[in-house]
Order: structure tokens, then sequence, then C-alpha cells
């Protein structure tokens, strides 16, 4: 009897999520296209190239002003 009730339960959890799964996908399905783009307004400036520089720039000045701040002194024994 117990493990009828714990294979019932398995199945009922796993229909459970496979309603939540198909819910997430049927919401994504429009995400892709954005109005602006299929109404035929030009692309964005930005190419992921010069943004891609720019956080690399801006993780290496990070850790360059990390690198310079001071270090506390550990003690020795």
């Amino acid at each position: 009897m117990k493990a009828v009730f714990g294979l019932l339960s398995l199945l009922l959890v796993v229909a459970a999520i496979g309603v939540l799964a198909k819910k997430q996908l049927a919401g994504l399905s429009g995400v892709g296209v954005t109005p602006g783009i299929a109404a035929g307004a030009s692309a964005p400036l930005t190419t992921p190239q010069p943004t891609s520089q720019q956080l690399q720039n801006q993780v290496r000045r990070s850790v360059e002003d990390a690198m310079k701040q001071a270090q506390p002194q550990a003690d020795e024994k």
C-alpha cells in the first residue's frame, strides 16, 4: 500500500512539473521578436564587439584599482 501511494505521488509530481514546463515554454514563444524591429525599425546602433570591449575595459580597471589598494600585512610568527 505504501508503494502504491509513493508511485501515485511521484506521478502527480511529474504531471505538475510537465504542466508548469508547458506553461513556461508557451510564455517564451513571443519573446524573441521585438515590435520595433518587426515593424521595420533600424537595428540597434551598438554591436556586440564594442560592448564587449567596454565591459572588458571596465573589469580590467576595477581589477587594477583593487590591486592598487593597500593590502593588510600578515602577522609573522
